[in-house]
């Protein structure tokens, strides 16, 4: 299952960062979803296309979907918190420029996705608009050369996605440890990490369609099937199983002996 699942999250991850960005540069056809060799990968488009390509075998071994999410529920956001890791060091999702505390500041260097020259490092965006970043600070122009934005720095989202996600670790082990519906950990999960990308997106300079980005999208679709499984979970709470041993009650009362 997880060989299965590692394969679905290649695929699921670059599809949907196609579908995400699709019209760019190096992103005009499906084909490009599967040439993983130059990187665009979409972190949620994994996660979806592990569960798709991992389902089949959920049926054959009979393994209800939630019972077997719940066994992933710690593995995901630990293993999102590694590949935030990996973001920060190579400058990856940089976002709009910003003067806050946690801004990142350039001193030198290559950044992800960047062209760095003589200490200047500048993207093009969607629709015509660019980005530049140096030592003194960064500026966000529009497709007429406009300035939309500027500070000592911009937003670094794996930062906040790392920060976010380490916290989620430490309250599912905690969990873990305790009784709990068969669900609520890969729901809590799913909540929390799709409700925060939703907010960080917000902080970024992608594709957007309809005033959100594709990761927004798919997030929204994300925290509307878990607060519509928590509803259920409510209005139908999990009964413990009956225990009692053959021949006894339910109360778990030893029978009267009949006449032998």
């Amino acid at each position: 299952m997880i060989f299965w699942a590692l394969i679905g999250a290649i695929v699921g991850g670059g599809f949907f960062y196609v579908v995400a960005h699709f019209g760019e540069p190096g992103l005009k056809t499906i084909g490009d979803a599967f040439a993983v060799y130059r990187g665009g990968i979409s972190l949620i488009g994994g996660i979806f296309g592990a569960m798709i390509f991992a389902y089949p075998l959920m049926r054959r071994y009979k393994l209800g979907f939630l019972q077997a999410m719940d066994t992933a529920a710690i593995g995901l956001p630990l293993g999102i918190v590694i590949g935030r890791i990996g973001d920060l060091v190579i400058g990856d999702h940089l976002g709009k420029p910003t003067s806050w505390l946690l801004a990142f500041r350039y001193f030198g260097g290559n950044l992800s996705g960047y062209d760095c020259v003589g200490g200047v490092c500048a993207t093009t965006l969607n629709g015509g608009q660019s980005q530049q970043i140096t030592h003194a600070g960064a500026t966000h122009f529009g497709a007429a050369g406009q300035i939309l934005g500027h500070g000592i720095g911009v937003h670094q989202t794996a930062l906040y996605d790392f920060l976010s996600t380490m916290v989620m670790v430490l309250v599912l082990v905690w969990m873990n440890r305790r009784p709990r519906r068969t669900g609520i950990m890969v729901m809590t999960f799913a909540t929390w990490y799709a409700g925060m990308r939703i907010i960080t997106d917000f902080l970024r300079v992608d594709k957007r369609f309809f005033g959100l980005t594709g990761s927004q999208w798919g997030s929204v679709l994300v925290v509307v099937l878990c607060v519509a499984t928590f509803i259920r979970f409510a209005m139908k709470p999990e009964h413990p199983p009956d225990e009692s041993p053959p021949g006894l009650p339910s109360t778990g009362q030893p029978a009267e002996a009949g006449a032998g």
